[in-house]
């Protein structure tokens, strides 16, 4: 649970900074942002969750979550906008938000090797 709660608030940051460089930083559109990608967070957790198990690791879990979330948040867009989303969002959401999913479980192994 703590771990979706982390995947979630790393969503909730993402959704912000995508906001605040394409203007609209009111709650409508950050939660416009926030939702598709939130789900796909969820979606990628039960994922996870079954592929992996209780043993599969941090990362690989997180990339699993990461992958699903990135898939799940741009196929939403796409429905949502009947468009297919320019690849220059694609790029930007899939790398952002690794490197947000991805970041705070790299910086807490490294947290975690540091302690006696």
């Amino acid at each position: 649970m703590k771990t979706l709660m982390t995947d979630i608030i790393a969503v909730l940051v993402f959704a912000v900074l995508a906001r605040a460089a394409h203007g609209g930083l009111g709650l409508a559109q950050i939660a416009d942002t926030f939702w598709p990608f939130a789900i796909g967070s969820l979606v990628g957790t039960g994922i996870a969750t079954v592929a992996l198990g209780a043993g599969g690791g941090a990362i690989r879990y997180g990339v699993i979550v990461w992958l699903v979330t990135v898939f799940t948040g741009l196929a939403i867009w796409a429905a949502r906008h009947a468009a297919v989303p320019h690849i220059s969002f694609i790029v930007v959401a899939t790398t952002m938000s690794g490197l947000l999913l991805l970041g705070w479980r790299a910086a807490g192994m490294l947290v975690a090797r540091r302690r006696p």
